[in-house]
């Protein structure tokens, strides 16, 4: 099982690199194919919501099916096929569709990760566990910033991605060879995920979960790059470090949050302390907008490692459901996660449309602010669930 779980952080690398990419190649797909910043909000918000609905019917299979089977198929039909259509793009329309095969291909790894820490680890160390794969599959966040923004300038965005569905491939075929399904649990209870929406526990963990993930995944994986590109004229490779600074962020964030909630022995104020603390950076960032690039990308990273709260709300969730529904249970609060960050990503692509015309920087003060509005709400909520330390 240690193998697999290895190749399983190596799918979550490339899940990672995907949903973060975008940003460092706002140059090249605008002047290539005339994709504009809007364009490329559709097309990661349809990663994000993709990669959000299968999480029901992943959530099924990883109850019925096991990781091994729902993984490596859908990564090598979806996360290789949808990069080698990206690498053919043509129009703005073709990067949409193949963002969206990719989400397709991305969505069971890490839930499949995270199904067999549930089902063959104690739960006390579900959080860590969650975190520690969480944050080394975040190297593909760092991937997705100056690395790739070099290897574009080197080979092209073209032979990138080509690269990339070739790489999808190979450990899809490792997922399969390596991974080993848990024992299925055997239990004559019945249940779905109504049952699970059923549990009053869960509802006021969803709200934040829907809204906690959102900011750091959008500005990482898109916003930063028009932003700093439009209000500071950064260019492709300053872009790629910049985002690489708040990529760094984002997995020592992980890293952090991961042990906090046992050294502390609550789950829930660790959360919303991070994320109340996440409203206020961005409502820095927008009174500080212009004030100056080494300003803002400190205050992105803030955001990003404030933002990494993620494994900690999906083991506070975990907490309340049972063992015979984990797949169904996980995924549940991961489609949540993701769905939101989609959901920003199309509201923010119309709020930046609106706005575009009035001032380079008005744009970028009206999506930060949305953020922290809708961060503020989901912590308001989030103060009214139980507690949970196993």
């Amino acid at each position: 099982m240690q193998a697999g779980l290895v190749v399983l952080c190596l799918a979550y690398v490339l899940s990672q690199f995907f949903r973060a990419f975008l940003a460092v190649l706002t140059t090249d797909l605008g002047r290539d194919i005339g994709a504009t910043p809007e364009d490329l909000a559709f097309a990661s918000g349809l990663w994000f919501l993709l990669f959000a609905a299968m999480q029901i019917p992943v959530g099924w299979a990883l109850d019925r099916v096991g990781p091994r089977r729902s993984s490596a198929l859908l990564l090598l039909i979806g996360g290789a096929g949808g990069a080698g259509l990206f690498a053919v793009a043509t129009t703005p329309f073709h990067v949409a569709l193949a963002m969206a095969l990719i989400g397709v291909g991305c969505s069971p790894v890490l839930m499949a990760s995270y199904y067999i820490f549930a089902r063959e680890f104690p739960p006390a160390k579900f959080a860590t566990l969650a975190a520690i794969m969480l944050g080394v599959g975040s190297v593909g966040n760092l991937v997705a910033s100056y690395p790739t923004a070099l290897a574009v300038e080197l080979m092209g965005w073209r032979a990138t991605l080509a690269g990339l569905a070739i790489i999808s491939g190979v450990v899809a075929a490792g997922i399969w060879l390596s991974v080993h399904d848990p024992k299925r649990v055997e239990t004559e209870q019945k249940g779905s995920v109504l049952d699970l929406l059923k549990e009053p526990a869960l509802w006021a963990i969803l709200p934040l979960m829907l809204v906690a993930y959102a900011p750091s995944a959008a500005l990482r994986g898109l916003w930063a790059g028009p932003y700093f590109r439009d209000v500071f004229n950064l260019s492709t490779a300053q872009i790629g470090q910049a985002t690489l600074i708040m990529g760094a962020a984002m997995i020592a964030g992980t890293f952090a949050y991961g042990p906090l909630d046992r050294i502390f022995k609550t789950r829930k104020w660790v959360i919303f302390g991070g994320n109340a603390l996440g409203a206020v950076a961005l409502v820095l960032l927008c009174l500080w907008i212009d004030a100056g690039v080494w300003l803002s990308i400190l205050l992105l990273a803030v955001i990003g490692f404030l933002g990494a709260s993620f494994p900690v709300i999906m083991a506070h969730g975990r907490a309340f459901i049972p063992a015979h529904l984990v797949g169904r249970g996980v995924t549940l609060l991961n489609l949540f996660g993701i769905g939101g960050a989609g959901l920003a990503q199309f509201a923010t692509g119309r709020i930046h449309a609106a706005s575009v015309g009035i001032g380079p920087t008005a744009p970028y003060t009206a999506i930060f602010g949305f953020f922290a509005a809708t961060l503020a709400i989901g912590c308001v909520i989030y103060l009214f669930s139980r507690d949970s330390v196993d």
